[in-house]
């Protein structure tokens, strides 16, 4: 999500084949299929590592928006033609509920957030927050947001701009958050009030907000914390702030699928994913996944908060009808 490229339920993205040429004499049908929801900037961080690794054309990466890749992964299970997958970690989670269709990963690393899973390692994660443009701000004689809740005042109408949770899971950050800090009732007029203020500026991308933030177009938006953080330190009149209602996290994975016993490689690879590439992945993904790991101050947010449940396709599809419901 560099950092907010996930395109969940929208339009069809179509495939890409990114990396690996290999050399001439590869067999392609020898090459560990990798698919990945994963964005270019983290796509280039695994195949430079796994290269590195002395892998290269040894593999294939194909990029698929997530939604497109959840579909096939609920529709074709073991059946689906790739060896290892990189994945919103709720997504593999509900396919290996519902198809049992990864197999064993284990590993000497020690995820902190270790929801028990044998099957998938961890890769990189995406906190959320609000972000403003610290120069309309003060043009329009607006207050420094504290909350998601001030982004709904009068003051704010249309000058502000978050992702459509439909579209986007940036969108679920935001919409975690007010679930969790003002339950439902109170939770979906908040978030209608929201969409009134937003009006045409919510967004289906994940990375509209920081856009319209950059240029002005809005005041004030919601996405990823990391896409404020760059944009401040690009030296923009931005800033950003860790909402009282909750930092909300996403994690991607990876897991690699049952092949009846011809997974020797696509473990390897899978592997080398989650441990070699994991230091520069976090350089760009500075959320602490493993036991030992630390990232500077500036991205440790301060209100960092979890789900309290496991966080799946049916719990998606709950808040999505939530927000449909504060829509209307």
């Amino acid at each position: 999500m560099k950092k907010s490229r996930i395109m969940m339920l929208g339009s069809v993205s179509s495939a890409i084949v990114l990396a690996a040429c290999g050399s001439a004499e590869a067999d392609a049908n020898k090459q560990v299929i990798i698919y990945s929801n994963a964005d270019d900037e983290a796509i280039e961080v695994m195949q430079a590592t796994l290269d590195k690794k002395g892998y290269e054309g040894k593999y294939i990466i194909q990029s698929f928006g997530t939604s497109e890749l959840g579909g096939k992964m609920m529709a074709e299970g073991t059946d689906i033609e790739a060896d290892v997958v990189t994945m919103a970690s709720y997504f593999i989670e509900s396919a290996q509920t519902s198809k049992s269709m990864f197999v064993d990963l284990t590993s000497d690393l020690k995820p902190l957030d270790d929801g028990g899973s044998t099957y998938a390692l961890p890769i990189l994660g995406n906190v959320g927050s609000i972000f403003i443009n610290t120069d309309l701000l003060a043009q329009k004689g607006l207050p420094v947001p504290k909350t998601i809740k001030d982004l709904t005042n009068p003051e704010f109408k249309d000058l502000v701009s978050f992702p459509n949770i439909l579209d986007s899971s940036t969108g679920w950050l935001l919409v975690q958050a007010i679930m969790n800090e003002y339950g439902e009732k109170e939770g979906k007029q908040v978030l209608a009030d929201l969409i009134k203020n937003a009006g045409p500026h919510i967004e289906s991308s994940g990375s509209g907000p920081i856009k319209k933030v950059k240029t002005g177009e809005v005041a004030a938006g919601f996405g990823l914390r990391i896409q404020a953080i760059d944009a401040k330190n690009e030296g923009l009149p931005i800033d950003y702030i860790d909402p009282t209602e909750g930092n909300f996290t996403l994690t991607e994975s990876v897991a690699v699928v049952d092949k009846e016993g011809d997974e020797a490689m696509a473990i390897e690879i899978a592997k080398v994913i989650a441990t070699e590439a994991r230091t520069d992945l976090l350089k760009q993904y500075p959320v602490a996944l493993y036991e030992g790991e630390q990232v500077e101050d500036e991205y440790v947010p301060q209100y960092l908060k979890k789900w309290d449940t496991t966080l799946t396709v049916d719990l998606l599809e709950k808040h999505q009808a939530f927000f449909k419901e504060a829509q209307q």
